[in-house]
C-alpha cells in the first residue's frame, strides 16, 4: 500500500512529496511522476524543470522518446540532490540482446548525464524477437554493477513475466503497462500484486479520453476536482504508480494536487462502468 510522507508541506495549495511505494529490492518509487513522451528536448527539459519546482521527484523516460538529453538538461540545472530523484529509462525492442541492451543502457547514461538510474525498463517484451529473457540478463548485469538502482519491465503479460521467473529466477520490480479506466488490466495487476511487482501506469488519462465524460464530470465537480485529478487519483488507491504526461507548466501542477480528497466506494463502482477492453496503444503480443 502506498506510503503517505511522515510530514505534509504545502506549496501553493498542494503537497510538496508524493507517497511512496516499496519495491521488492527494498528501494522505493515515488508514486506520482511526469511522463515525458512525445515531448522534445527542450520541451521535457522545462516541463521537468516545473515539476521539479511543483514537487515531483519522479521522471519517467525512454530511449525511444528521444529526450533523455532534456531531462539530462533539467537534472543538471536542478538545485535538488540527486538522491530526492527517482529517473526511469528504457531499453527499446531495437536494441534487444545482451551485449546490445548493456550498449543502448551506456548510451542512455550519457546522454541523461548520470552516474546511475533509479529504474532500468525493458520496453517491451516483442516476442516475435524472441530475445526479451536474454535482455533481461543484461539488466540484471546492469544493476548488479550498480548503475540501475532497480530494474523492471514494460508492457509484460503474465506469460511473459511467467517466462523470466522461470529462466532467469529474478522478478521484476515495476511492471509499467497501458493501464486506465477504459483498460483496468485485473489480471496483470492481479499476478503483479502475487508476485510482488508493482504496477505503474502509463496513458493513465487515456490520451484525453477522460475529457466531457459524464461519469468523469460528475465525480469530479463532487469534489471540486477536475477529471484528470479524479483519475490521478484513482490511479494512487489502486496502489499504482502513475506518470501522466504534459508539457503544460498549469496541468503539470494540477496533476500533482491530488492529495486533498479520497474517493469513495460509489466512485469506484461508478467509475468500474467505464470498462470497455480498449487500448490506446497495441497488444504487447503484436508489437515486433
Amino acid at each position: 500500500m502506498p506510503t503517505e510522507p511522515t510530514a505534509t508541506p504545502i506549496h501553493n495549495g498542494w503537497m510538496t512529496s508524493a507517497p511512496t511505494l516499496t519495491l521488492n529490492d527494498g528501494n522505493t518509487i515515488p508514486q506520482l511522476g511526469l511522463g515525458v513522451y512525445k515531448a522534445s528536448n527542450d520541451e521535457a527539459a522545462g516541463a521537468v524543470e516545473v515539476a521539479f519546482d511543483v514537487g515531483y521527484r519522479h521522471v519517467d523516460t525512454a530511449t525511444l522518446y528521444d529526450n533523455e538529453v532534456g531531462v539530462g538538461q533539467a537534472i543538471a540545472r536542478s538545485i535538488l540532490p540527486r538522491s530526492e530523484l527517482f529517473i526511469t529509462t528504457k531499453v527499446y525492442q531495437d536494441r534487444h540482446g545482451f551485449d546490445e541492451a548493456r550498449r543502448s543502457f551506456d548510451e542512455s547514461l550519457a546522454r541523461l548525464g548520470l552516474d546511475f538510474v533509479d529504474l532500468y525498463l525493458i520496453h517491451w517484451p516483442a516476442p516475435k524477437q524472441d530475445r526479451y529473457v536474454e535482455t533481461w540478463r543484461s539488466l540484471e548485469l546492469i544493476q548488479a554493477d550498480g548503475l540501475a538502482r532497480s530494474i523492471g519491465v514494460s508492457n509484460f503479460h503474465p506469460h511473459h513475466l511467467e517466462r523470466l521467473a522461470a529462466e532467469t529466477g529474478v522478478v521484476p520490480s515495476v511492471n509499467q503497462i497501458e493501464l486506465h479506466p477504459w483498460l483496468p488490466q485485473r489480471d496483470v495487476r492481479e499476478y503483479n500484486d502475487a508476485h510482488g511487482i508493482v504496477t505503474e501506469a502509463w496513458s493513465p488519462l487515456a490520451r484525453g479520453r477522460i475529457l466531457n465524460n459524464p461519469v468523469l464530470d460528475q465525480i469530479a465537480e463532487k469534489y471540486g476536482k477536475s477529471p484528470a485529478q479524479v483519475v490521478i487519483r484513482w490511479h494512487l488507491e489502486l496502489g499504482n504508480v502513475v506518470i501522466p504526461k504534459s508539457v503544460t507548466p498549469s496541468r503539470i501542477a494540477e496533476n500533482f494536487d491530488v492529495f486533498d480528497f479520497v474517493l469513495d466506494d460509489d466512485d469506484f463502482a461508478q467509475i468500474a462502468t467505464l470498462e470497455t477492453g480498449e487500448r490506446t496503444g497495441k497488444d504487447p503480443d503484436f508489437v515486433d
